[in-house]
């Protein structure tokens, strides 16, 4: 059995730009800038989990000569106070320790509070020459219009499934993992258009299959809790049918990983519904099959999100994931068969 010392996602993470799978727009624009020394102070990425917004960020930095000592990430969803952010703006003015620029990185820049995005639009309003900001958010119609408009903002799209395939293969070959296509092409296909949850996948499937990976191993192991059956599931919900629920539901392994992507989805398809800026940011950054399929969940509502954030909490203190999640398909049951 293969032990993994080191995820997957750290360890195949891309190092330079010849090493990113995908995003070539993004990376040609960036390399374009260098070349030419046409570089910005401040930079957006947006897009959605594990498209390589951060990776794509540090190799940037990397790039523009940043030694990793004038290389400062910080993650806003859990330093999201204007505290951090004054002390961001009094580092800001020391000058580097080895290189010409500064680099932060900010990730999920969309948590700061209000109060610490007025304090850091202070700084992106005059920034010092030696300072570059990299922005990185998941929900960009949740940052200020007054930060957007000061930073050169780039959306990066959601892997196409043949860019998942390409890493899938990569990975296997260095590990010494033998997978027929079809099951590599399954994992790809889990991974929804995100690097990081298919190398996620990737690692759940070497650490328990032994010699060849076939695509039943694949399924045993990840329970099929992929995009394929929560978006079964969802449509369900949405055309109130119990007996396409339950089955959607017997090809699932429940986890708080899985109702958080639950969550995302329910999101998503409200935002796609209410939002007209959500509706054209999502264009740019989902393919159009998954902006219909999203469009089309009219049954999946507020009510809809807020029953999963209760069974999230239930399962939390229960401690029994498959039997809190089992109490919130039968009361969808209850109250359509009140309606």
């Amino acid at each position: 059995m293969t032990i993994v010392t080191q995820t997957l996602y750290r360890k195949y993470r891309p190092q330079t730009f010849d090493d990113v799978i995908g995003q070539s727009e993004v990376v040609d624009t960036l390399r374009n800038q260098i070349a030419s020394g046409s570089i910005a102070h401040a930079y957006l990425f947006s897009g959605g989990r594990g498209t390589g917004k951060t990776s794509i960020a540090r190799i940037f930095a990397r790039e523009l000569g940043t030694d990793d000592t004038d290389i400062y990430e910080i993650d806003a969803a859990s330093n999201r106070g204007i505290n951090e952010i004054r002390e961001l703006r009094e580092g800001v003015s020391n000058r580097p320790f080895k290189s010409q620029y500064k680099v932060y990185i900010i990730d999920e820049v969309h948590m700061l509070t209000k109060e610490a995005f007025n304090a850091l639009l202070k700084t992106l309003e005059e920034p010092p020459a030696h300072v570059i900001f990299i922005l990185a958010t998941t929900e960009k119609h949740k940052v200020l219009d007054t930060i957007l408009s000061r930073c050169q903002v780039y959306d990066f799209r959601l892997a196409i499934e043949e860019s998942l395939v390409e890493l899938v293969h990569k990975v296997a070959d260095s590990e010494g993992r033998t997978m027929d296509e079809d099951s590599v092409r399954y994992v790809a296909k889990l991974g929804n258009g995100s690097f990081r949850d298919t190398l996620s996948h990737l690692q759940k499937v070497f650490a328990v299959c032994e010699g060849d990976i076939s695509r039943d191993a694949i399924r045993d192991v990840l329970g099929n809790s992929g995009a394929d059956s929560r978006h079964k599931l969802l449509r369900a919900l949405s055309d109130k049918d119990g007996e396409a629920m339950m089955a959607a539901y017997g090809d699932m392994t429940i986890s708080t990983d899985v109702i958080n992507e639950l969550l995302e989805d329910v999101r998503t398809a409200m935002m796609l519904r209410n939002s007209a800026s959500y509706r054209t940011q999502a264009a740019s950054t989902l393919s159009e099959d998954t902006v219909d399929f999203y469009s089309n969940l009219s049954g999946v509502t507020s009510h809809t999100l807020r029953d999963l954030l209760e069974v999230k909490t239930l399962m939390l203190a229960s401690g029994n994931p498959q039997e809190s999640f089992e109490v919130f398909l039968h009361e969808q049951v209850e109250k359509w068969e009140q309606c």
